[in-house]
């Protein structure tokens, strides 16, 4: 029986012999090469093939050739889903197990929490340039933030890499306190960005420009990892101006109007409650016109600033086309979590951050340089409908995300069997033959899901095998139907509950005391789980916006040592006010004995 390898080789030996020399270059070494795209922060419905508003019409026709995937998950945080992805391995076995901005002190530099990739961890690119792949990346890296740490020491032949969780869009700068900077580094070495910078077109021509500098004999392996759409949300004007208006009903029409369409698509059953919803969700007729005008007008930045993704990754599939690499190319696109739900207007210290960065959060110039946009809980909610809360927490709106894959042998299919973020390593060394065992790496906890793709097999798990994730707290283990999940403060209660998402995707009706041996069944498989990779408990009353405050206030003043200064005037000044109030309240105590 021929192997997908061997099925999939005839035809394009034929095409290179059809082609000759008057054709594009065409690669010596026939194996498909491998994009992998990961945006940021994308919610399952966001783009066009997954029912959302943004013209998404490349990633729309990757899906259209390939498979979409309906019930993958990823982890509810950037640093750790990007791990899994490249490495194949659970978060906590590679030593990103959470993001810096949350890490309490109790975890600091415990194995599997040192924020960077540790010794023996292999990503893709490490397996794939050791079997000849020539191996290039540009955008967001955020695995450390070392040199040493940076993509060329996992594999990477050429890099352009940001180790901050985000960075403006627009200029080299930082998006909050806890960077001074934006920290780029080329091939390990710190350096800054060209005047003429826009984050999604810059990654695509860094990666063509990358891939004409190394040896067009050998296949590819090009990561894209997306700056898209992290905060701060920007885009050109010319894709905002697409989508005036679009949001003016607020973000209970949009929940209700993605929930509605989650049905017709057959992401949820016909019937399925909407989803539950954050605790401190804002009414959209509380705010005044004012504020709607300016949330609906951030929510159409969002979706330009996908669109403006989506067109740079069609200049990247017109480049491949016109060398002939194209269809011998596999793609996967993806997201490494849900809608970000923080803003930008609640808080001193980030007002402090934009006026000493320069950052705007109003309505001119939205979106433009200069401007801080953000679209907030609620617009984060109804973006990651038909899912509950987003992204941090382990809801389905923070981690069920879209999956798309194409390439050569893939039939056009939609993927209802589940999958997660740890498989598409896997994945990708089954289809190109490559066996994980060749390397001396730690070995990958995923699944190949290649089996389902062929047809071969119905679902890369069996089952009575559960499925799980953690980070910083925020946790959820699958096992057939059913999902336990916990959320921790400030949001979260810290709280096990069991949902059963065939009926009740949206975890709107807890079953815990209802079906307690299930309840009790899914807790000791996450306990074996949690034992088994090493993830740590939470400190007692631990909170995540409270430590990313605390982590942030303390990197602030070390990026900006002068505000010691003006703190030490403020608490000098505090110190004096009460001086003089004990002095005034003694000599008024001392006239009152006088006067008697």
């Amino acid at each position: 029986m021929q192997t997908l390898r061997s099925r999939l080789l005839l035809p394009f030996l034929a095409i290179a012999a059809l082609v000759g020399a008057t054709g594009p270059a065409v690669q010596a070494d026939k194996r498909p090469n491998v994009v992998i795209i990961l945006a940021d922060d994308v919610a399952l419905m966001d783009f066009g093939a997954y029912g959302g508003e943004a013209r998404t019409p490349n990633i729309d026709m990757l899906a259209g050739r390939g498979a979409l995937f309906t019930h993958y998950r990823a982890s509810p945080l950037c640093s750790p889903s990007r791990a899994m992805l490249l490495t194949g391995m659970d978060a906590h076995l590679t030593g990103v197990a959470t993001i810096p901005e949350v890490l309490p002190k109790e975890q600091r530099g415990q194995p599997g929490y040192k924020m960077a990739l540790e010794p023996g961890v292999l990503t893709l690119a490490d397996r794939l340039r050791a079997q000849g792949y020539r191996t290039v990346m540009a955008g967001k890296w955020h695995m450390g933030e070392a040199a040493d740490e940076m993509p060329q020491a996992h594999g990477f032949d050429r890099s352009f890499a940001l180790a901050a969780s985000g960075a403006d869009n627009w200029d080299d700068r930082s998006y909050m306190p806890y960077y001074k900077d934006a920290p780029w580094f080329e091939d390990g070495v710190e350096t800054s960005l060209p005047e003429d910078f826009y984050s999604s077109r810059f990654i695509v021509d860094t990666a063509i420009e990358y891939l004409a500098e190394t040896d067009p004999a050998k296949p590819f392996f090009a990561y894209l990892p997306f700056q898209a759409i992290h905060i701060p949300v920007q885009a050109p004007q010319e894709f905002i101006d697409r989508y005036k208006g679009r949001y003016d009903r607020g973000w209970e029409a949009l929940r209700e109007e993605r929930h509605r369409k989650a049905q017709a698509l057959g992401l949820i059953p016909q019937g399925a409650p909407l989803a539950a919803l954050a605790p401190g969700h804002r009414a959209w007729e509380s705010l005044t016109d004012e504020d709607r005008a300016l949330y609906a007008a951030r929510m159409e930045v969002n979706a330009a600033m996908l669109e403006a993704m989506d067109f740079h990754i069609g200049r990247l599939i017109a480049h491949l086309k016109a060398k002939g690499a194209y269809d011998n190319t596999i793609f996967i696109v993806s997201s490494d979590n849900g809608p970000e739900p923080s803003r930008g207007d609640d808080s001193a210290v980030i007002s402090l951050f934009h006026r000493l960065a320069g950052y705007h959060v109003g309505a001119d110039n939205m979106g433009g340089p200069g401007s801080w946009g953000f679209i907030g809980p609620e617009w984060a909610a109804a973006a990651a409908t038909p899912g509950a809360w987003f992204k941090f927490y382990a809801t389905e709106g923070g981690i069920r995300v879209p999956l798309i894959m194409a390439g050569p042998g893939i039939a056009p299919q939609r993927v209802t069997s589940p999958a997660m973020i740890t498989d598409v390593a896997p994945t990708v060394l089954d289809w190109l033959e490559i066996d994980p065992k060749l390397a001396k790496g730690k070995p990958m906890t995923g699944r190949s899901l290649l089996p389902v793709l062929s047809g071969a097999a119905e679902s890369a798990y069996g089952p009575g095998e559960a499925r799980a994730v953690e980070v910083s707290g925020n946790s959820a283990l699958y096992l057939g139907d059913y999902k336990i999940t916990r959320s921790v403060p400030p949001v979260g209660d810290g709280i096990w509950r069991l949902y059963n998402l065939a009926r009740d995707p949206g975890e709107t009706t807890d079953l815990s005391a209802s079906e307690p041996v299930v309840m009790q069944r899914l807790l000791a498989e996450y306990s074996a789980y949690a034992k088994r990779v090493g993830v740590l408990e939470m400190p007692e009353g631990y909170d995540s916006f409270v430590q990313v405050t605390r982590n942030t206030g303390a990197r602030l003043l070390n990026n900006y040592p002068w505000l010691y200064g003006v703190l030490g005037g403020i608490l000098l000044m505090f110190a004096a006010v009460i001086w003089l109030a004990v002095r005034l309240v003694r000599a008024l105590l001392r006239r009152r004995r006088t006067a008697q």
